[in-house]
């Protein structure tokens, strides 16, 4: 059966859910308030599609990472490329953990590696590093293709000004629809866990030396990593990159907006000097360009889960995950609880069985 379905987000969660809903032949609405998808997060992070390397300590990410990394290079293998030299390194005094431990992790998890046993020349005081095949997403392809595979039914510049939700479906700015789903990260309706919103901000460099990406593993420590272009890259810390952490969205907004310049150099000094205890020449190596600000969703608690999680209220779906890597599994969860609802309905019959039985015993007789 085809359903109404809209979508709140033209993330890249909802751009993909609507794209995978749409080519199962349901009516699709994506709602997007900016004036082009992936405007917001999805378009002001690292660009990293990655393995789950850096997520040694929650085995749930991990896997989840890798299978989506996968699966995401075979559903849109134009939307990212390759990265020439892509390096996780553990430094000897700041990682939570050692580099055996670190390897026998990522060994467990079936996530192929390639030790480095000479380290890099462009890092010290480091206990181990390898090197392993990720990528970076292509922004501006990204854009374009679900601008055109979506067509009429990605609407920019458009809010959403109304939402009520029942148990036989969502009206949507005064549209019936029969189920929606929430793909802004609980920036309009608020999934069943306690979250934190986060501002950031990322700092961008140029070079023009054939830089490797470097990911200092594991625990609050840094990274720098290259975009699409690969003279500009993104440096971001575990540690720095937080503008700090709102238990509402309105107050992350807020926080995101009024960054100065003030506090902008404050950050770019921390960061480079935390980078640098590392890679004591990255100020050599790379010169400064700008920032940019976004605002990740987290849920509360001490541990390190960015895996991917749907919540439901009546058909009202909400969307969490930290990872682009994961939409595959937004999408099954959200199309396994439709398919549960739709094949409970009804009356239940009872079936002919006793009869069934009751003839054979009949038959054995003769």
């Amino acid at each position: 059966m085809a359903y109404k379905i809209a979508i709140i987000g033209g993330g890249w969660y909802g751009c993909h859910i609507g794209l995978a809903l749409q080519s199962l032949q349901m009516d699709v609405t994506v709602f997007e308030k900016a004036d082009r998808p992936l405007h917001y997060a999805s378009g002001n992070n690292q660009f990293r599609l990655h393995q789950g390397f850096h997520y040694a300590r929650h085995h749930g990410t991990r896997i989840q990472s890798r299978d989506g990394f996968i699966r995401f290079t075979e559903r849109y293998p134009n939307l990212s490329a390759p990265i020439k030299q892509n390096l996780y390194a553990v430094p000897r005094e700041t990682s939570l953990m050692d580099f055996d431990t670190y390897k026998l992790i990522m060994v467990s998890s079936g996530i192929p590696f390639v030790e480095m046993p000479e380290g890099s020349p462009y890092l010290t005081n480091i206990d181990g590093v390898i090197k392993t095949d990720e990528r970076v997403i292509l922004l501006d392809n990204a854009r374009n293709y679900f601008s055109q595979r979506l067509k009429g039914n990605l609407h920019l510049n458009t809010a959403v000004e109304a939402v009520s939700n029942s148990e036989d479906g969502v009206v949507i700015n005064g549209v019936r629809y029969d189920y929606a789903i929430d793909a802004t990260w609980g920036h309009y309706t608020k999934p069943p866990i306690k979250l934190i919103y986060e501002p950031t901000i990322l700092l961008y460099y140029e070079t023009s030396h054939d830089m490797p990406a470097v990911t200092f593993v594991d625990g609050p420590l840094s990274s720098v990593y290259p975009t699409e272009d690969p003279s500009i890259f993104t440096l971001s810390s575990v540690v720095h990159t937080p503008l700090g952490q709102f238990s509402t969205p309105e107050e992350a907004v807020r926080t995101r907006d009024d960054v100065t310049g003030a506090v902008s150099l404050a950050k770019r000094q921390a960061m480079e000097a935390q980078i640098s205890e590392n890679f004591p020449k990255f100020r050599d190596y790379f010169r400064f360009a700008g920032v940019q600000l976004a605002i990740k969703t987290k849920p509360v608690g001490n541990f390190d889960d960015r895996s991917c999680y749907v919540y439901r209220d009546r058909r009202l779906f909400s969307v969490l995950s930290g990872k682009i890597d994961t939409v595959f599994f937004a999408v099954e969860r959200i199309l396994a609880s439709i398919e549960t609802e739709q094949s409970n309905a009804g009356t239940p019959s009872i079936g002919p069985i006793k009869g069934d039985i009751l003839q054979r015993e009949l038959a054995d007789k003769f």
